[in-house]
């Protein structure tokens, strides 16, 4: 018998995260993946308190980058109002937590209504989209309104109070707590570090928890939908139903994202529910790749750090880069950038397979 934390075991976990909807099932990528990984943990020594907590915003981003990735990219469900839960979730975080903060001593609470919230919103719409037989570009459209509509209610709030939080309207809502765990006289506070640990910590165990998700046989139906909708439903699959639930799930993942975002500056704002907002994200799934995790992951964070240093230069330059992005990687990578690379990588050398796994489980590197 194998024992359970020896090889067997492993051989298990692999069986779980791997599979034929994500790139990365060889041994070399699972060392490259624990390599980036101790990075992430011992940066914190390496750099200064300022770029850790713009590293830890760039976590953030890719989190919501995962969510657009899963509804889109595998289910074929072109949301683009993501922003628009990533920005309830956030307003959701600062009116709970402003007006709570002082009861519970912790934000515990305001994360958990931010993710509800925005679960139960987005459950409400996906339930007259999809059961009203909503989709393809119209749910496109009837997503980019919602958070249109979003933005322009929240700009006229500038007299309006919820709780003991002033939205501000165009202003924001400011003096939002930072993530504080526990309770009364138990709460801590996190700084910088810490809090740059528990997204780091978070994002790993969303992408994981999303490999393990997309493999498992309630993947393998969610890409079959994108597919192919009509059959799947043929099949004796409520597709209705699905897609709900993949809408609302990943939806709730964009609200805690939003949360989390809204505590680390301490600052939510409407724009986040603009058109720009909205179109970011989409921009990053598509230049890193629609059928992969990992591409989005890439993109989010690239694209960032530069969008970040060119915001300095100028407001207009990081539009323009982003848009010239976008358009080149249509035209010429159509499936994005990473599934690009690693096809490239594959002709140079051969390694079309997964040695280490089996002949037919494709390997990314």
């Amino acid at each position: 018998m194998t024992d359970a934390g020896g090889p067997g075991a492993i051989a298990r976990l692999r069986d779980l995260l791997e599979g034929q909807n994500t790139l990365g099932n060889s041994t070399r990528f699972w060392y490259g993946f624990l390599v980036v990984v101790g990075f992430m943990f011992v940066y914190p020594f390496l750099t200064n308190p300022f770029v850790l907590k713009v590293n830890t915003d760039y976590f953030v981003w890719m989190i919501l980058a995962l969510s657009l990735a899963v509804v889109w990219g595998y289910t074929g469900i072109f949301n683009f109002g993501q922003t628009a839960f990533f920005g309830l979730g956030a307003y959701t975080f600062g009116i709970v937590g402003i007006t709570l903060i002082e009861v519970t001593g912790g934000t515990n609470v305001a994360i958990l209504a931010a993710v509800v919230v925005t679960v139960l919103a987005s459950a409400l719409l996906g339930y007259f989209m999809f059961y009203g037989r909503i989709r393809g570009l119209y749910v496109a459209i009837l997503t980019l309104a919602v958070a249109l509509t979003g933005n322009l209610i929240l700009v006229r709030t500038t007299n309006t109070t919820i709780g003991a939080a002033e939205l501000g309207g165009n202003n924001g809502v400011t003096g939002i707590p930072s993530l504080t765990l526990g309770g009364g006289p138990l709460s801590v506070p996190l700084g910088i570090t810490a809090q740059y640990y528990l997204v780091a910590l978070l994002l790993v165990a969303t992408y994981l928890g999303l490999r393990i998700l997309l493999n498992s046989y309630y993947g393998y139906v969610l890409l079959a939908i994108r597919e192919d909708e009509d059959r799947t439903r043929m099949l004796g699959y409520d597709v209705r139903k699905l897609k709900l639930i993949a809408f609302s799930l990943t939806a709730g993942l964009a609200g805690f994202a939003g949360a989390l975002h809204a505590a680390w500056g301490n600052f939510i704002d409407p724009t986040v529910m603009g058109l720009t907002a909205a179109s970011v994200p989409i921009i990053w799934v598509t230049v890193g790749g629609r059928d992969t995790l990992i591409g989005p992951l890439v993109a989010a964070y690239a694209l960032q750090s530069i969008s970040t240093k060119l915001s300095t230069v100028g407001s207009g330059y990081t539009n323009i880069f982003l848009g010239a992005v976008f358009v080149l990687v249509v035209l010429f990578f159509p499936d994005g950038l990473i599934p690009a690379i690693v096809a490239r990588w594959r002709e140079r050398t051969g390694d079309g397979h997964d040695i280490d796994r089996s002949n037919t489980t494709e390997a990314e590197a």
